[in-house]
């Protein structure tokens, strides 16, 4: 089984990928967690983002600054550079079609790096105000000192950069089901998504 969530960012999707996996036996990968490790180390080294998208480790993987607000502004900016979204595209198809499958999420896994019909598809997403009082929330819990008007303003350049890039705009799978988790808490969205997995695979053993 492989399941697919796409969205922007702060609308739960993380959180609802690690149930997934934990109730599917499944692994799990943050696909946004390359494009994390990559602006990482290229701030920290300041090698260009192809060189270390090309060359990326687990340590990479493991920095402790992924989550910080820094590294998340700049992981769109390198998402949207075509040579690095080649150089994790088989990592993250490989990860994928490893068995017993996996559940991937990020901006593009139903659109381009797991297209395939046998891939349940579904797109999370939340108005701009739930998501960014999530990422506020986010950064207080990291230690940071946020100010909420600046986080809504990073979220809405990186849904425009994310949707508007040439190279795999964020957008539904044509056969993917929209979940809108602006009223849902994460026992809702999970209980929702589940219907939505055993709709789209009833009859498929």
């Amino acid at each position: 089984m492989i399941i697919a969530l796409d969205g922007p960012a702060a609308a739960g999707k993380g959180t609802l990928a690690k149930r997934l996996a934990a109730h599917f036996g499944l692994r799990h990968l943050d696909t946004g967690s390359l494009y994390r490790a990559v602006a990482s180390r290229s701030l920290r080294t300041g090698e260009a983002p192809e060189a270390v998208a090309a060359s990326l480790s687990a340590d990479d993987l493991a920095a402790p600054d992924l989550r910080s607000g820094a590294v998340g502004k700049q992981s769109s900016v390198v998402a949207a550079i075509p040579a690095v979204r080649a150089a994790l595209l088989d990592f993250q198809r490989n990860f994928a079609r490893t068995p017993p499958g996996a559940v991937l999420d990020g901006r593009d896994v139903g659109t381009v790096v797991c297209p395939w019909p046998e891939t349940v598809k579904i797109f999370v997403t939340a108005s701009p105000e739930a998501r960014a009082r999530r990422r506020y929330n986010e950064l207080l819990g990291l230690g940071e000192t946020p100010i909420y008007a600046a986080v809504f303003a990073d979220l809405a350049e990186r849904d425009r950069r994310d949707a508007e890039r040439s190279d795999a705009p964020m957008k539904p799978a044509p056969d993917a089901d929209v979940l809108d988790t602006s009223a849902l808490d994460a026992d809702e969205a999970f209980r929702t998504a589940l219907g939505l997995i055993a709709a789209k695979t009833r009859g498929r053993e």
